[in-house]
């Protein structure tokens, strides 16, 4: 197949659109994809995207965001919020409340959970589970929901006594 712009090479980028519920499809060569991709850029940068987003239901005060800077390289939110990158590891946690809300949105989760090998992995995955079990412990006996603290306290019992009968 060739590329749709061009003509000429064999289109080996695929893009699929909708806009208004029509979907309109586009094949293309590298050249071309690489030529589009620099205009969408144009159009619709990483920066802009990421604004976006974090414009979208956050619960963080306009003030405090502005007034955020990461105490290692100087950067402030505004100026993540206009070039979409951060400028080291420490932003992390600078603008931690702020990236929050804005990263569940994104991945799904606010922090990476990542592959884990098969070998040994069983107990990775049983030590996390645990952890997130007495997580959702301490927010259920802060909001007072003894009930459901009862729940999790008596499943991260179960799931400590299996651990130990498979160490035996």
């Amino acid at each position: 197949m060739n590329c749709d712009v061009c003509g000429k090479k064999e289109a080996t980028v695929h893009l699929t659109e909708i806009v208004n519920d029509q979907m309109t499809k586009l094949n293309l060569c590298e050249d071309c994809a690489r030529e589009k991709g620099a205009q969408m850029e144009e159009h619709f940068g990483l920066s802009e995207l990421l604004s976006g987003l974090t414009d979208m239901g956050t619960a963080v005060e306009p003030e405090v965001a502005i007034t955020t800077k990461c105490s290692n390289c100087g950067l402030t939110y505004q100026n993540f919020r206009k070039i979409g990158r951060l400028g080291c590891s420490e932003c992390y946690e600078a603008f931690k409340k702020e990236l929050s809300p804005l990263l569940k949105r994104i991945h799904g989760a606010d922090r990476h959970i990542g592959k884990v090998p098969l070998r040994g992995g069983k107990t990775i995955k049983d030590t996390r589970t645990l952890q997130d079990l007495k997580v959702q412990l301490e927010k259920a006996i802060q909001m007072e929901e003894f009930e459901e603290a009862a729940k999790l306290r008596d499943k991260i019992r179960d799931f400590e006594k299996k651990a130990k009968a498979k160490e035996e």
